[in-house]
């Protein structure tokens, strides 16, 4: 084996060895940094809100409705993210496929099929939308 195929690189903070590019976990002690646990984490608001709505829900949130809660700074309990939940189902059980779910400061478009959030706008903003193809309205 050659020297220069042989590469350790430990000024990096991490133990790692390459052999011919390939990557080779360190074997035996593991590095345990408590300090920056936290910070391993890559976690950003949508994907709080989403864990935080599959703890109490069946609901999925879509990627669209995910954007368009952060950019309006909609806030909604898991209370109402419950009875929103509870209330699709409810709809899906009598026909319902995409439903207009009214709430005192919001508006989301659900698929009661799907059991997704596919948007959502603040209260405001509902004065002068026109929504289609939705064949049910729950009001919480």
């Amino acid at each position: 084996m050659k020297n220069d195929s042989l590469e350790i690189n430990l000024e990096s903070g991490v133990d790692e060895m390459q052999i011919r590019n390939t990557f080779i976990p360190p074997i035996g002690i593991q590095k345990l940094n408590t300090e920056n646990k936290s910070r391993t984490t890559n976690t950003n608001f949508a994907d709080h809100l989403q864990e935080a709505i599959k703890n109490d829900t069946n609901l999925t949130i879509s990627k669209h409705a995910k954007t368009r809660i952060e950019q309006r700074n909609i806030e909604i309990s898991s209370e109402d993210w419950k009875k929103i939940s509870e209330k699709v189902t409810e709809a899906k059980q009598m026909g319902v496929n995409e439903s207009l779910v009214l709430l005192d400061h919001a508006a989301l478009i659900v698929s009661a099929k799907n059991q997704t959030v596919i948007t959502a706008m603040d209260r405001s903003e509902t004065n002068s939308q026109i929504f289609t193809n939705i064949n049910g309205t729950i009001i919480i």
